[in-house]
């Protein structure tokens, strides 16, 4: 009675890769290294590097901003990374079921990350679809955006070719020059500036949903449609099928890129767009809202506490040395941030340049930069239309593998948590092509007027700071103190042939968390957690937002009480499927002393990785 019993509780920890049902298939591997690399490095480098890592370094002290940029990134961003993808790797399992293998009382950490991922999957997706209507409108022999001689065009549209005193207000990031009328989502009354630029205008009234149509933007819903399909084809089969896309989808962007820095380097004013960049201004180095920032940016743009690099790490062999990619992938995001500054400070330095502007007048983040300012500078250079095509290509594949990545990871978690009835011939495709429908009605919204708003807040309540900084701060609370941090060395030196540098060990248990938890006490504390300062949300977004921030929040919570219920003998031991290396050892220790001792050893058969990888232990 009581082995059948010990046998129900490990029921949820089957190895999922080795299952006696008929029909069932195994679980893939990658098929060599390259293809997990490309597939990490297509995740964490993506619009991200291009168009707000840039423009946080101008806006926070140039130079300046790599101090507490390199600060975040060591201290928790690459503990981070680290011990997300050596979960996946030393669990064989995606972003849920690794952590209900290795202390099942948190296993909501897992769904709040998945959560996370789907809220990426709707509204990213988004960025894609403008890239996709602006690649096409780029074969126009003139380009539409650059002219005042199309039928969206106002009397308020002005030539800078013609026109003096450009007003770059949108640039800036007020969302008060979206709306003509009173704006449905905030409680108050604006009008248009006096003057428009015909970028504007074309992002306004031909793209954003800002103004100009009501219901849904039919062309844009054919742009989203087709962004979909092709995130679809890339990731339908799985890892069979993503990591052969790879090869091209990650390693076009850089060759995009270069071409873009070497032509950029050479206009005149270059110079001047790039000291913009890097000047350092040792006044906000004491600025909070710097690091606060830098935090945010090392976050989002590692792709950390959103599963995806556990499920792409779940994919490896025991043995592969994670620790050694963690660090080539991490240096590989930074270096690619740096270089997309170059080049994208360059051509805005020549804009600057040859509009007779300051810099200040026409810098922005986020979409203003990629879709307003920096078209703007490509209409000015010989060849316009070849440099669009090449710049929005850049943008499509850069947005596309971070894309499909993200449905992979969802995918993979999902079918971790129902391998019988999910890893048979077939059921694959159908799960991935139901993520695809369902995200893209979810993404209807963000094509109709006010939709720019709706991805805004989104953005802004969403995969925020707050939300990642709090699972980030859960996570390593849980692996440093209740699985242990010393046990967790041992897996992974168990995997990896050697020991990690013991600074990771500390970095989990104190450096990490305390860093994240004073960061997201900043962020809540000084009003940033807001779309626009300037203005008072409506009841309807304000609960919207409060219930995006909610739910990853929530998602742990109830996994420690579904877990409590469901067998309270088991909160926090691992799963008998796991390979432990040393379980006679303590789970963690300080200054020599032992502060939780070994649990019971688990059964001696329990050696599901290394039987699937046919390697041995260290």
């Amino acid at each position: 009675m009581e082995e059948k019993k010990s046998e129900e509780r490990d029921g949820d920890c089957v190895p999922t890769g080795e299952s006696p049902e008929n029909g069932v298939e195994s679980r893939d591997k990658w098929a060599n290294k390259r293809e997990f690399l490309l597939s990490m490095a297509g995740e964490i480098i993506g619009l991200g590097n291009v168009w707000r890592f840039p423009y946080l370094c101008y806006k926070n002290g140039g130079g300046v901003f790599f101090i507490p940029y390199f600060v975040f990134l060591f201290f928790c961003g690459i503990p981070l990374f680290f011990l997300e993808t050596a979960m996946g790797q030393y669990t064989s399992e995606g972003g849920v079921t690794a952590w209900r293998k290795m202390c099942p009382m948190f296993q909501g950490i897992g769904y709040a990350s998945q959560v996370i991922v789907l809220y990426l999957n709707v509204y990213y997706i988004v960025v894609l679809a403008w890239a996709i209507f602006y690649l096409c409108n780029s074969f126009w022999p003139t380009l539409p955006w650059s002219t005042c001689e199309n039928a969206w065009n106002t009397e308020l549209c002005y030539d800078h070719r013609s026109a003096e005193d450009p007003s770059w207000g949108w640039l800036n990031g007020s969302v008060q020059d979206y709306y003509d009328d009173s704006m449905r989502f905030f409680n108050t009354t604006v009008s248009f500036p006096l003057k428009r630029t015909p970028e504007e205008e074309f992002w306004m009234f031909r793209v954003s949903g800002a103004a100009g149509w009501s219901g849904l933007h039919w062309e844009m819903v054919g742009c989203l449609l087709l962004a979909w399909v092709l995130c679809y084809l890339c990731v339908f089969k799985g890892i069979r099928s993503t990591g052969k896309v790879v090869y091209f989808t990650a390693t076009f962007p850089y060759l995009m890129l270069i071409l873009l820095f070497f032509r950029g380097i050479t206009l005149p004013g270059a110079m001047m767009g790039i000291t913009y960049f890097l000047y350092p201004d040792l006044s906000k180095i004491t600025d909070p809202t710097v690091w606060r920032d830098a935090g945010t940016q090392v976050f989002f743009s590692y792709a950390v506490c959103q599963g995806v690099l556990t499920a792409l790490g779940s994919y490896n062999k025991y043995n592969n040395d994670c620790y050694r990619d963690t660090y080539a992938l991490c240096c590989l995001n930074s270096a690619t941030s740096i270089f997309a500054g170059f080049a994208v400070f360059s051509i805005m330095g020549f804009m600057a340049h040859s509009l007779g502007l300051d810099m200040s007048e026409i810098m922005s983040g986020g979409p203003g930069l990629v879709f307003i300012a920096y078209p703007k500078a490509l209409s000015m250079l010989p060849w316009s239309n070849l440099w669009a095509v090449l710049f929005f290509l850049m943008i499509l594949f850069l947005g596309l593998d971070s894309q499909f990545v993200c449905v992979e990871s969802l995918a993979t978690a999902i079918t971790d948590l129902f391998p019988g009835q999910l890893r048979r011939k077939g059921r694959r495709e159908l799960l991935v092509l139901g993520i695809a429908v369902v995200c893209f009605l979810l993404g209807l919204p963000f094509l109709t007027e006010g939709g720019l708003l709706l991805f805004q807040i989104v953005d802004t309540y969403g995969p925020s700071g707050v939300s990642l900084l709090f699972i980030a701060s859960f996570q390593c609370a849980v692996i440093g103190w209740v699985y242990g941090a010393d046990r967790f060395m041992d897996n992974i030196e168990d995997m990896i042939g050697y020991r990690p540098f013991p600074v990771l060990k500390y970095c989990w248990m104190f450096v990490t968390p305390l860093i994240c938890m004073v960061t997201m006490v900043f962020e809540l504390e000084s009003g940033a957690f807001t779309v626009d300062p300037q203005y008072t949300m409506g009841t309807a977004m304000s609960l919207i937002g409060s219930l995006l921030v909610a739910l990853p929040l929530l998602c742990v919570a109830v996994g420690v009480g579904v877990a409590a219920l469901k067998d309270p003998d088991r909160l926090t031991t691992p799963c008998s499927s796991l390979r432990q290396a040393r379980p006679q050892r303590s789970l963690l220790s300080l200054c020599k002393r032992v502060i939780f001792r070994a649990q019971a050893a688990p059964p001696a058969a329990a050696e599901h990785q290394m039987a699937m990888d046919g390697v041995g232990g260290v």
